[in-house]
């Protein structure tokens, strides 16, 4: 008990179960995370998005009448796991309901779903630890899923660009009116708004090309990727 930090309850704890909850709903937050992670390897696992693989061995995630397919394993497992996990969850708050001061069964739920619950979270741990020091990114699937829009998908970063020469609403309804355009038309939103008289008084194609290069469209995404390694670094 002092290696792992457990105190003694203040008062008698045989109807008091909320720390037992308590560790049940943590293990239920951290299957959260882990299938957040699965679901996005699966899906983008998908042959249509083909972005991201869990790590390859010979004759791992093969199909048996389907050659060519590379299933998520791993990502399988953790989604089993976790969603039983999040049932045992709500059946230890279940057991908090005790009566009086000796319960009549509601106690004994504890021992059926907690071994349990942490053998299936330690299994989906092992198989994220798997996934994620293996996992192949393809860089092109991602940049040719970006382009396969014609453009479209940059349409935010063209009207902020716009914005700063005709106002950020009237940027808005003008692309949106060319996004219209270039779904019905099949023609590319740069070569839409390279020939239109209003945007190119403002910006030529190669200015345009500049805005719509999701290279330049990031975001705060670098930064939020360095606080938070800086802060794991930190606390190991």
């Amino acid at each position: 008990m002092k290696e792992l930090e457990l105190g003694v309850p203040d008062i008698a704890w045989h109807t008091v179960r909320d720390s037992v909850a308590e560790v049940g709903c943590f293990l239920g937050l951290v299957g959260g995370t882990l299938g957040k992670l699965a679901m996005d390897v699966k899906l983008m696992m998908q042959t249509e998005v083909g972005e991201v693989y869990e790590p390859f061995a010979q004759g791992r995630g093969s199909s048996s009448t389907m050659p060519q397919k590379r299933n998520p394993i791993s990502c399988c497992y953790i989604h089993a796991a976790i969603s039983v996990v999040r049932q045992y969850a709500a059946a230890l708050m279940d057991a908090m309901v005790a009566d009086h001061e000796r319960s009549t069964g509601p106690w004994e739920i504890e021992w059926i779903v907690l071994p349990d619950a942490f053998c299936l979270i330690a299994g989906a741990l092992k198989q994220a630890k798997f996934v994620l020091h293996g996992l192949e990114v393809d860089e092109r699937a991602m940049r040719r899923n970006v382009d396969r829009t014609s453009g479209l998908v940059m349409s935010e970063a063209l009207m902020m660009g716009l914005g700063t020469f005709i106002g950020r609403e009237y940027a808005h309804d003008l692309v949106y009116d060319l996004c219209r355009e270039s779904i019905k038309s099949g023609v590319s939103l740069i070569d839409l708004a390279a020939k239109h008289p209003e945007i190119a008084r403002h910006a030529d194609r190669a200015a345009l090309e500049r805005m719509m290069d999701p290279s330049n469209y990031l975001g705060q995404a670098g930064p939020m990727i360095d606080r938070v390694l800086a802060t794991h670094a930190s606390t190991t």
